[in-house]
């Protein structure tokens, strides 16, 4: 591919574009990330809730334990804080299950945010730039086997607006019929100048490069 122009204010565009697109998807990661932190600052309630029950079930569970050793009593009075240590579990369980529900749901907010515009960007910014960059790559393949100018001209014809065309010709569409060599040659540059492509055979002169074809 051929990432940038050969023309310095199409390349100069192409950078400001480029670096605005990272700063765009910078920015929404960041807000991805902020919505993220702010979600999962939920799972404190249920660190608090797992944490209580599991000092409430160590708590019943050393109760159980001392008072079940207890000679002929024991047992008997073991069983209330069993129960009261498996209800302390259960509390337990249910902090960490609101935990891993809230890290989801930060996780897919925080996500779901960000997914968006990222793939906006993307889509509006990174595309045209890998189209028009392997278009000008093809360009400079063709360029570089000697041929292609003709082509190029006829590109322009079809691909340019008319005012571009008749500022690099008066009559281009006769020209291009009549294979005037100059009006081929202005035609095919104003097709790849508008691809970032520089002709070596025209490069440096003074009417290739003229605001007119910019």
């Amino acid at each position: 591919m051929k990432p940038y122009s050969d023309y310095l204010p199409h390349r100069m565009r192409q950078i400001a574009c480029d670096l605005t697109a990272v700063a765009l998807i910078a920015l929404w990661v960041w807000v991805g990330r902020w919505v993220y932190n702010q979600v999962v600052t939920l799972t404190e309630w249920g660190e608090r809730m797992e944490d209580s029950g599991a000092g409430f079930r160590r708590t019943m569970d050393d109760a159980g334990d001392s008072l079940g050793s207890v000679p002929l009593i024991g047992d008997g009075i073991r069983a209330p804080f069993d129960a009261a240590s498996s209800a302390g579990a259960e509390l337990e369980a249910a902090g960490q299950a609101q935990q891993e529900a809230f890290t989801a749901l930060a996780t897919g907010l925080g996500i779901a945010v960000a997914a968006g515009p990222i793939a906006g960007v993307l889509l509006l910014w990174l595309v045209p730039r890998l189209i028009v960059s392997v278009r000008a790559a093809s360009a400079k393949k063709w360029l570089a086997t000697g041929a292609g100018m003709d082509l190029f001209a006829a590109r322009a014809l079809l691909h340019q607006r008319p005012r571009r065309l008749l500022k690099a010709h008066p009559d281009p569409a006769g020209a291009w019929r009549r294979d005037d060599p100059e009006a081929i040659a202005a035609l095919a540059t104003l097709e790849l100048r508008s691809l970032g492509v520089r002709p070596r055979a025209t490069a440096g002169l003074g009417s290739r490069d003229s605001p007119a074809l910019e």
